[in-house]
C-alpha cells in the first residue's frame, strides 16, 4: 500500500512538473507580437477605411467592426488549436485536405462573386474563402508527409511525390485565384526545400513551378493585362489597371521619412480598396519610412519566433507545421510589399493580420494557434529546468 501511494504521488508530481514546463515553454513573446500587430492593423484599418465606409455603408466603423468580429472568431480558433495537442491533428490531416480540395473545387461553380471574383462560398449565414482553409490543409499535409518519410526527400522521386499532393488544391484554386495558388505552391516548396538537402533538384522543381505559373497567366487575358499594367502603369490609367498602382506609389512618396501623421493621408481618399491589399501604401504615407520599417521589423520578429519554435519542436510534424506557417506569412508579406512598391505585378495578396479580410485573419490566427500548441511541447536541455 505504501508503495502504491508513493507511485501515485510520483505520477502526480510528474504531471505537475510537466504542466509547469508547458507553461514555461509557451511562447508568450509570439502571442504578444500577434496581439501588437493586430492592434496596429486595426488602428490603420480604421484610419484607412473610415471615409470609404461612411460613403458606401453610412457607418465609418463598418470595416473596423467586421474585422473585429473576424479577430474575435480567430482568437476562438486560436484558443481551440492551442489547447489541443498538435499531434492529435495528424489523424485528421487527410480528411481535412480532401474537404479543403472539394470546397476549393466547388467554389469555381457556385461561388459568391465579389469585385468580379468568385472566390467566396456561402453556407447558410457563413461566407468564407475556401482557399484560406487550403493553406492550412497544405501545411498540415506537407508536414505529415515529411514526418512519415524524411529520407525519401533526398531523391527526385520523393520530392515529386511530396509535390503531387499539393497539385490538386493548387489547380482548383488557380482557376480563379492565381495569387493564392502561388502562395499555396510556395508554402509546399518552402517546406520541402527545408526538409531536403538536394538543392539542384529544387532548382529544377522551381523551374517547373515558374512554367506552371506562366501557363496559367497565358490562359487568362486579365492576368496578362496585369503584367502589362505592371510594366507600364502610366499607360493603363484610363482602363483602371495601372491607376491603383500609381496612386499607391504617390502615397509612399508623400510619406517621406516620418509621414503625415496618423489619419493625415490624402491618398486613402483616392486609392481604390485601400483597406485591402494597398494598406501598406497608406502606412507609408501616414507613418513614413520609419513606420514602414517598424512594421517590417515586427514581422521579422514574428518569423524569428516561429523559427525558434520549429528548431525546438519535439518532432518533425510540429517543426514543419511552424516552418509552413513561417513560409505562409513570409510569402504574403513579401508579395504584398512587392506589389505596393510595384516590384511585381498586382496579385491581390493581403498583408497578414493588417489588411481587411475576415476569412484571412480568422484562419491565420487559428493557424498561429497551432504554432503556440507546438511551443508548449518544445524540448530544451534538461538542466534548464533543474
Amino acid at each position: 500500500m505504501a508503495r502504491d501511494r508513493e507511485l501515485a504521488a510520483s505520477r502526480k508530481e510528474a504531471r505537475k512538473r510537466k504542466k509547469i514546463i508547458r507553461l514555461l515553454n509557451f511562447d508568450y513573446t509570439l502571442l504578444l507580437l500577434i496581439i501588437f500587430i493586430l492592434a496596429f492593423g486595426l488602428v490603420m484599418l480604421y484610419s484607412t477605411s473610415a471615409y470609404a465606409a461612411s460613403l458606401r455603408q453610412g457607418n465609418s466603423i463598418y470595416y473596423l467592426k467586421r474585422q473585429l468580429q473576424a479577430v474575435c472568431l480567430g482568437f476562438v480558433g486560436m484558443f481551440f488549436t492551442t489547447k489541443i495537442d498538435y499531434r492529435r491533428w495528424s489523424a485528421f490531416v487527410i480528411p481535412f485536405y480532401l474537404i479543403s480540395f472539394i470546397l476549393c473545387a466547388i467554389v469555381n461553380f457556385v461561388g459568391v462573386t465579389i469585385n468580379q471574383s468568385s472566390r467566396w462560398l456561402r453556407i447558410g449565414p457563413i461566407q468564407f474563402q475556401p482557399s484560406e482553409l487550403a493553406k492550412i490543409a497544405v501545411i498540415l499535409m506537407t508536414a505529415f508527409i515529411i514526418e512519415r518519410s524524411p529520407k525519401s526527400l533526398r531523391t527526385w522521386q520523393g520530392i515529386c511525390k511530396a509535390f503531387v499532393f499539393t497539385l490538386p488544391v493548387f489547380t482548383a484554386v488557380a482557376i480563379n485565384n492565381l495569387s493564392t495558388a502561388i502562395i499555396i505552391l510556395g508554402i509546399a516548396f518552402f517546406m520541402i526545400f527545408i526538409a531536403s538537402p538536394q538543392i539542384k533538384l529544387f532548382l529544377g522543381a522551381g523551374g517547373i513551378g515558374v512554367l506552371l505559373v506562366l501557363f496559367y497567366i497565358t490562359k487568362a487575358s486579365y492576368r496578362a493585362g496585369r503584367v502589362e499594367a505592371w510594366l507600364h502603369p502610366e499607360n493603363h490609367i484610363k482602363d483602371g489597371k495601372g491607376y491603383q498602382t500609381l496612386q499607391g506609389l504617390y502615397a509612399i512618396g508623400r510619406g517621406g521619412l516620418f509621414g503625415k501623421g496618423l489619419g493625415g493621408s490624402m491618398q486613402k481618399y483616392i486609392v481604390p480598396e485601400a483597406q485591402n491589399d494597398m494598406i501598406f501604401s497608406i502606412i507609408c504615407e501616414e507613418l513614413g519610412v520609419f513606420g514602414a520599417v517598424c512594421i517590417i521589423l515586427l514581422f521579422i520578429l514574428l518569423l524569428y519566433r516561429l523559427l525558434f519554435i520549429a528548431n525546438h519542436a519535439k518532432d518533425l510534424f510540429g517543426s514543419y507545421i511552424c516552418i509552413g506557417i513561417l513560409g505562409h506569412i513570409a510569402l504574403q508579406v513579401v508579395l504584398n510589399i512587392a506589389v505596393v512598391t510595384n516590384s511585381m505585378p498586382n496579385t491581390g495578396v493581403t498583408l497578414p493580420l493588417i489588411s481587411y479580410g475576415g476569412t484571412s485573419v480568422a484562419i491565420l490566427l487559428t493557424e498561429l494557434g497551432l504554432a503556440l500548441s507546438v511551443s508548449k511541447n518544445m524540448e530544451f536541455e534538461e538542466d534548464k529546468y533543474e
